[in-house]
């Protein structure tokens, strides 16, 4: 399936994915609407940056607004799909008096964006983004679709959400929606107080590095091009309905990143 034509709508498109799956839309010669209200949960300057690239293309068009308070019906039509990048990101940050952050954005926004699209465009595609901590602490590795959600944090509640709020809406409303679990994404524009970001800013700085345990841990990291493809990929096949893992495919202990990053930068 070609995207040469096609007009997509792209929320949370100034963040670390958004901006990246914008950017290879306009690539495949599509054109893209950017939804993103600039969060100040890091540097709203970062994700201006962010949109440097698209913003000097006459295939894309950027609106700074609130899902929860936009009138969506003129980014709604004549378009041919939706990915919903948008939410709040941030495990440790969800607990407490930032919940109600997360509610918004992650809930409440996915529901007005679902209901508008049932209201005004119930033929167009919406792929959401989803995340791997909606299966919590799990019993066994490699995680599988199959496996019993039991988020371990309220961000992970609030994801599941979410994500059921789209599969229900595609069931009693016959919407095309899938939902895309990422796990532990990296790459370029990674957010400042992800792991790798703070890893590699404390080691140029020479600070230690502060690990919780003994870097035995294991994790599976995404890289951020893959997980455009992938969100592509669902639409190129409309594959509907269902959640899906985006995973690397390989773990690695936190000792062996570790080395890793001492091997690039040159620096112990």
């Amino acid at each position: 399936m070609s995207f040469k034509g096609k007009k997509f709508l792209v929320t949370g498109a100034a963040g670390f994915i958004g901006s990246q799956l914008a950017e290879r839309l306009v690539e495949l010669e599509a054109e893209v609407i950017g939804i993103d209200r600039m969060s100040d949960y890091y540097e709203p300057e970062i994700k201006r940056l962010n949109l440097q690239k698209l913003e000097s293309s006459r295939q894309f068009k950027f609106v700074e607004a609130d899902l929860n308070q936009i009138e969506l019906v003129d980014y709604l039509t004549g378009i041919d799909g939706v990915f919903h990048q948008a939410a709040q990101a941030g495990v440790r940050a969800s607990w407490g008096e930032e919940f109600d952050i997360y509610l918004k954005d992650n809930i409440r926004a996915t529901q007005v964006l679902l209901e508008n699209i049932k209201n005004l465009a119930p033929e167009l595609p919406m792929i959401m983004a989803s995340s791997s901590s909606v299966y919590g602490i799990p019993e066994s590795l490699p995680m599988h679709e199959s496996f019993r959600p039991a988020p371990y944090s309220p961000y992970g509640v609030t994801k599941l959400a979410a994500e059921n709020l789209a599969l229900l809406y595609g069931a009693n409303h016959n919407l095309s929606v899938s939902a895309l679990r990422y796990f532990t994404v990296y790459g370029p524009r990674q957010r400042p107080d992800m792991a790798f970001s703070k890893f590699l800013s404390w080691i140029d700085k020479g600070h230690p590095i502060m690990i919780y345990g003994d870097g035995s841990q294991t994790r599976d990291y995404t890289y951020v091009g893959d997980v455009v493809e992938a969100n592509l990929a669902v639409y190129r096949n409309s594959c509907y309905g269902t959640v899906f893992n985006v995973g690397g495919g390989s773990r690695i202990s936190l000792n062996q990143l570790l080395k890793l990053f001492e091997k690039i930068t040159g620096k112990a």
